[in-house]
């Protein structure tokens, strides 16, 4: 393995893409601690401090997750990469009820470029949005609860219109470098920069569980030898999850199907035999953002009507992870959720005719309706295993509030959404560097 990220390396082709993407993730990096203009720095880094170790610090981390940290510095990269992801989210989901959308994707190259475009312009929308409303809290005291001091010099309009254009400008930029390490780089190049935000934030998280369980009297920044105790924990524990994530995420089952000979003008084509791999987790990472979206809407309803009941109700229960509505309510939206998406992304119907069209069949199962109610079996028996393992690595936040703590489990890194990315995108990237070292040296990371 060791040789094979040398070969990388020495191969010059691919070294040019490494070292592009390393210099895309640099300067991605830089704009996510530059602030934007009219920003008080100083008064914004106290507030930051305050709402990360408050009662709402499991709302923040939830908002905080995909902009590295970004968006309570109000960096010029404080929308992060999340205008885009909801933006595809939404896209793929219209094509399933909006026919002009379903043509286009089944028009291949040249359809799906016409949808790429309109995700771009979906993005910049609600990059407006989500900005907006990010300096409406700011200014008004409210994206950092708990903290009297102004976070920006000037509230007139035009400078806070500057503040709007500016991470709109920044969510744009963000979208151009994605998509030219997709062209240029390695792996896809929104993945990795997700990789790379959730990724940033591991060290601090994982220093601030140490620093939680004590420091040496004589250096206050050190912390003791229990904290070095629940960091190794921390650690080790994460090392197991992490190899249970790559377990279920490589886990498939495969169909097999057989396809029949048949004559093609004058040649004898077919006869081959292959398989349909259906994946434990078929649905990825997409429910549990689904659900922290969702949950995400009544925050911000408390956040901008406090005086409610109801909002009184929601602030109580459902702004902490810790929260034991919040976490039931979080892993039925996933379960829930995880057969919705996979119900809208694989069409047993649409498999089934496509097999019948082109000779193929399932030994033993008969072509046409028998192949699609078994092909629909099969996946919803797959689907609630599927369900269950995302709803429960969602919920290791949870467990650790109960062994670490309030306090060090705000900084628990390995939630479910981080590790899930994380992997996902690890195992995504190693794949396509391997992929292209066996083109040139028939030799990957796996021999």
């Amino acid at each position: 393995m060791l040789s094979a990220f040398a070969n990388a390396f020495r191969t010059p082709d691919l070294r040019k893409k490494i070292f592009f993407t390393l210099f895309i993730l640099a300067v991605f990096r830089l704009g996510s601690v530059i602030p934007s203009p009219n920003v008080n720095l100083e008064n914004v880094n106290q507030c930051r401090v305050q709402a990360t170790t408050g009662a709402n610090a499991g709302l923040y981390s939830m908002i905080n997750l995909f902009s590295g940290g970004a968006l309570l510095q109000l960096a010029i990269f404080a929308l992060g990469i999340m205008p885009y992801i909801t933006s595809s989210i939404i896209l793929q989901l219209l094509t399933v009820v909006i026919p002009r959308l379903e043509k286009l994707k089944k028009e291949g190259a040249s359809g799906q470029n016409t949808i790429t475009q309109y995700t771009r312009y979906l993005t910049i929308v609600l990059a407006v949005l989500q900005a907006t409303a990010f300096v409406t809290l700011a200014v008004n005291g409210q994206l950092f609860q708990g903290c009297a001091l102004p976070v920006v010099y000037d509230s007139s309009l035009f400078p806070l219109i500057v503040m709007v254009l500016t991470m709109t400008a920044g969510t744009g930029l963000i979208m151009w470098m994605g998509e030219l390490v997709t062209e240029r780089g390695v792996g896809n190049g929104m993945s990795v920069m997700i990789f790379t935000q959730v990724a940033a934030q591991f060290p601090t998280q994982l220093w601030g569980i140490a620093l939680h369980k004590g420091t040496q009297p004589d250096n206050p920044t050190m912390p003791n030898g229990a904290g070095w105790v629940a960091f190794i924990g921390v650690l080790g524990v994460g090392l197991l999850v992490m190899a249970g994530v790559i377990f279920v995420e490589q886990a498939q089952r495969r169909i097999p199907v057989q396809y029949a000979k048949r004559m093609v003008g004058r040649r004898l084509v077919g006869g081959t035999t292959t398989y349909i791999p259906l994946k434990v987790n078929q649905a990825g990472v997409i429910p549990v953002i689904f659900a922290s979206s969702m949950l995400y809407l009544p925050m911000l309803f408390s956040q901008f009507n406090p005086d409610n009941p109801v909002s009184s109700w929601i602030a109580g229960n459902m702004a902490s992870s810790a929260s034991p509505w919040y976490n039931v309510v979080f892993f039925v939206l996933i379960v829930l959720f995880t057969y919705f998406y996979v119900s809208i992304t694989f069409d047993p119907v649409e498999v089934a005719d496509n097999m019948k069209k082109y000779g193929g069949f399932i030994p033993g199962i008969r072509a046409g309706r028998a192949t699609q109610k078994y092909l629909s079996y099969v996946l919803s028996r797959l689907t609630a295993p599927g369900s269950l393992y995302l709803g429960f690595i969602s919920l290791l936040p949870a467990l650790a509030f109960v062994v670490l703590g309030e306090q060090a489990a705000q900084r628990f890194p390995f939630g479910g959404t981080s590790i899930l990315i994380i992997v996902g995108v690890g195992l995504d990237t190693v794949k396509r560097i391997e992929s292209q070292l066996q083109q040139r040296s028939y030799e990957g990371f796996l021999k």
